[in-house]
């Protein structure tokens, strides 16, 4: 598989395996955004998705959504490799992120991925420094039966090479991206949430532990005696998967540590999952 134009241009079908909006977590919405950006900029192209399942009655997917696995049944994504097979679709796009694929650590997606005879380009959400054995053995499967992996850092690469031991030409740093939105002065925004006036650092997303805020909040004592004007604004739900496990306990837990740490007042929760038309208005507002 090469990245000439000339093959691009004989590629007839797209196919992404990952989660899909309506369903709520941060695969879906980058999974809904890329593949729905490429059928705007690649109109001659078929481009459709498989979403995976987290509850056995699904989602209601709009028609772009053409198939469903649920991810705890393995016979179901062996079913999809022979289908994409029959179906000779020319490159397959799989969101690998640990947590939304069935088996220990998501070793289910490995068997697709080895029934798959077609090229496979896997984009990596989480690439972990100091892997335990069996997801080291999951990424570098990943890095086997993927013509490329697609990173959106140069630590990333970095991560690949020396601890996975991927091939530096296997692999494609492609930036996050932002949405495009018209610069606006961040006061317009901050006035919106009552925050004129103040420095606002941002953490936007579904909410759960290992994002870092637990980081920000402990260092908040020292920021706010350098700053007293920063509010931290703390935007997202709480993870559906670790409310259903815990409630609300790690969210609970931030806020008595901020009181503990006397910064309560310096921060801000937005306890919802926030629309792609809002949430430029929460980074709008950011100042870090």
């Amino acid at each position: 598989m090469t990245n000439s134009r000339a093959e691009w241009k004989t590629l007839k079908s797209i196919v992404l395996i990952g989660n899909h909006l309506p369903r709520k977590c941060g695969i879906a919405t980058f999974s809904t955004h890329l593949i729905e950006s490429i059928a705007q900029n690649a109109p001659d192209k078929d481009c459709w998705a498989i979403a995976m399942n987290d509850r056995p009655k699904g989602y209601p997917y709009p028609p772009r959504v053409r198939f469903e696995i649920n991810q705890n049944q393995l016979n179901e994504y062996a079913m999809v490799a022979d289908l994409l097979n029959l179906n000779q679709v020319d490159v397959v796009c799989v969101q690998h992120e640990y947590g939304i694929f069935g088996g220990q650590r998501g070793s289910f997606i490995i068997e697709l991925l080895r029934d798959l005879n077609i090229p496979v380009v896997t984009t990596l959400h989480t690439i972990l420094k100091d892997p335990p054995l069996q997801e080291r053995h999951i990424m570098m499967q990943l890095a086997e039966f993927s013509d490329r992996l697609v990173v959106m850092s140069e630590r990333s690469i970095e991560f690949l090479r020396d601890i996975y031991k991927v091939p530096e030409e296997k692999i494609v740093l492609i930036h996050h991206g932002i949405p495009d939105v018209p610069l606006v002065e961040s006061d317009t925004y901050k006035d919106k949430f009552g925050l004129s006036g103040k420095m606002v650092i941002l953490t936007f997303g579904l909410l759960s532990p290992s994002k870092g805020i637990e980081v920000v909040i402990e260092a908040l004592p020292e920021i706010v005696k350098a700053h007293p004007q920063v509010i931290y604004m703390i935007v997202g739900a709480t993870h559906p998967h670790l409310k259903a496990e815990q409630g609300e306990d790690y969210r609970i837990g931030l806020q008595r540590r901020a009181k503990e740490l006397g910064v309560a007042d310096h921060i801000v929760f937005h306890d919802r999952f926030v629309t792609d038309e809002e949430l430029p208005e929460f980074i709008g507002a950011a100042d870090i």
